[in-house]
């Protein structure tokens, strides 16, 4: 949809600013999103992005640093960072947003503002981010919750009847 890249764009814009000036999440807001014309629906998808990467940072850029263990984490483009933090903030806080989307978004937005080698770089990231951030959910939903006993031991496994002849018998269900 073009018009949530507009808003992803403004987004972008409220980030550099942010990250620029060291100005308040509510000053850059005032001067970056809501000085913009847009439909209201692309200014409150913008400022939620926006407001939600703020906030979420330091935990956001864990995640890029765990996956770019081969570069300085200051050395990577500031617009690169952004674009990736964006993204893995679209991941992690807006469910309506398939990660695919999220990630090809975040593509196109780094050929339009970065380098030309951004758009792999940033891809690699994202790529690898989703897979660590799935690995996660996928542990998370295994694990038991409170008072439950984990999924081996709730359920036994089946075990077919031997039939006198030794084979396992195929008409047995159980």
């Amino acid at each position: 949809m073009r018009e949530r890249r507009t808003a992803r764009e403004i987004a972008l814009q409220a980030l550099y600013a942010e990250e620029m000036t060291g100005y308040s999440i509510a000053q850059v807001e005032n001067d970056v999103i809501s000085a913009m014309k847009m439909a209201e629906e692309l200014r409150v998808f913008a400022r939620a992005l926006f407001t939600t990467a703020s906030i979420h940072k330091t935990q956001i850029d864990e995640f890029i640093r765990n996956k770019s263990q081969n570069w300085d984490f200051e050395r990577i483009a500031i617009i690169d960072r952004l674009i990736i933090r964006m993204a893995i903030t679209e991941f992690l806080y807006f469910d309506d947003i398939p990660p695919k989307v999220s990630i090809s978004e975040a593509i196109e937005i780094a050929k339009k503002y970065s380098t030309d080698d951004s758009s792999a770089f940033v891809n690699g990231i994202l790529d690898a981010v989703l897979h660590q951030i799935s690995e996660q959910i996928v542990h998370k939903l295994s694990l038991p919750g409170p008072g439950e006993e984990s999924e081996h031991k709730r359920h036994k496994p089946r075990i077919r009847k031997k039939r006198k002849s030794g084979r396992p018998d195929s008409t047995d269900k159980s």
